[in-house]
Formats: structure tokens, C-alpha cells, sequence
């Protein structure tokens, strides 16, 4: 989901880091290409950042560096939210145990019809 901010800067994500980080609090399994384009993407946030406080910059809404690390931020949290979640061991046992239970539901079910038949 791509959106124009007002200034022109396309963002690719106007979720607040806050909410995205609360949204998405399980494990995912990052592909390998997409752990790339993480790595890539940390860098170059870690290097505008450091370039951005090394040279004394001030804090103001728009500051055309820090809209850049914004942007490259919001790369970053699309890629990762994209990944699939890597399910808990609760959520697999329990579906394990609800997988068990519709298999024994269904042979009960069924040597309850063959009692009738005989």
C-alpha cells in the first residue's frame, strides 16, 4: 500500500512504528532475499542516521534526511511484515490436538454407523 505524503516523499507504509510493532509481536521466517534486502535496508538507515547526527543536523518536520530514513523504515517494516509468522509451539500443539480430535470425532462416528448396521 503506497501513499504520497504532502511534501511528495512516497511512503510505503503509514503505519506508526508504535502500532506496527504491537501488530506484529510473533517470529516470521524471513527468506533469504528478504533477509538481504533487511540487511541492506539496516545499513542504509544506520548510515543516513549517523551522517544525519555527525553533521549536526537540527530536528524539524521537514527535513528532507530524515524523511528519507523514514521512508527506507517503512521499506523496512513492509518487507518484514510480509514474511509468514512462524506459528508458537502453543498454537501448534493446539492444532495438533484439535487435528486429533475431529480424526477421533470421525471414528467414533463411524463405528457408531457400523453398530447400527449390524
Amino acid at each position: 500500500m503506497t501513499t504520497t505524503m504532502s511534501s511528495g516523499v512516497t511512503s510505503i507504509d503509514s503505519t506508526p512504528v508504535a502500532s506496527a510493532v504491537r501488530a506484529g509481536s510473533s517470529r516470521r521466517r524471513i527468506s533469504p532475499e528478504a533477509g538481504h534486502a533487511l540487511e541492506i535496508l539496516g545499513h542504509a538507515i544506520e548510515y543516513l542516521t549517523d551522517e544525519f547526527i555527525y553533521s549536526g543536523g537540527s530536528f524539524f518536520a521537514r527535513d528532507p534526511r530524515l524523511e528519507a530514513v523514514q521512508l527506507l523504515m517503512a521499506a523496512n517494516r513492509a518487507i518484514y511484515f510480509d514474511c509468514p509468522e512462524v506459528p508458537t509451539l502453543g498454537q501448534r500443539c493446539r492444532s495438533m490436538l484439535r487435528l486429533r480430535e475431529s480424526d477421533w470425532a470421525t471414528v467414533e462416528a463411524g463405528s457408531q454407523s457400523m453398530r447400527r448396521q449390524t
